[in-house]
């Protein structure tokens, strides 16, 4: 057996097969920081979606004038977690009870949801909220909608807890939502 032109060949790298995930959960500073700890998330990108107006801005939205809520498209590797470990995350990041907005952050476009692109996502999502809800003995107020156009958000308010650690910090706390969380899921919930 002759290895003439071995040094040729190279070995190929199948490409990462990438899915991603839409999540509203009130300000979306906040949802991009819970998801890019993450293992398997590969980038997240804060935005808009599930309103009316197209390339909306902030101002826009946070006036509740789009229909819009603040969301994070998450982008993923599915051989490294799963959609259903996604929605988890996300929903153990919420107060899934408020119906209103989410921490101190009230009005429309701070309201949460899980925008689905298929049958098998919204399975997934019923699912995630009804183990939630199960979990909480409380009704979840999150809402399931079909995944419409994504508008990034301006590039201030991309990668925000990371740009401006501090002040977002500060604002965290002064929000209350981590306290928030504590109350609603308790230090050791057990898996939805």
């Amino acid at each position: 057996m002759s290895d003439a032109g071995a040094e040729d060949r190279r070995a190929e790298v199948a490409p990462i097969r990438v899915a991603t995930a839409v999540f509203a959960g009130g300000d979306f500073r906040g949802v991009e920081a819970d998801f890019d700890g993450m293992n398997g998330v590969i980038e997240t990108v804060s935005g808009y979606t599930g309103g009316t107006i197209e390339r909306p801005t902030h101002k826009q939205v946070a006036a509740g004038q789009s229909g819009h809520y603040e969301a994070v498209k998450v982008t993923y590797d599915p051989s490294q977690v799963t959609y259903l470990e996604l929605a988890a995350h996300f929903i153990r990041g919420i107060d899934p009870t408020d119906d209103a907005g989410q921490f101190c952050d009230k009005g429309e476009s701070y309201r949460s949801a899980i925008f689905v692109s298929g049958q098998s996502e919204r399975n997934v999502a019923v699912e995630t909220l009804s183990g939630a809800q199960r979990t909480l003995g409380k009704d979840v107020v999150t809402e399931i909608r079909p995944l419409t156009a994504f508008w990034p958000a301006e590039a201030q308010y991309q990668d925000y807890y990371l740009k401006n650690a501090s002040k977002y910090s500060s604002e965290r706390e002064a929000c209350g939502r981590d306290q928030r969380l504590v109350e609603v899921w308790g230090n050791d919930t057990p898996a939805l």
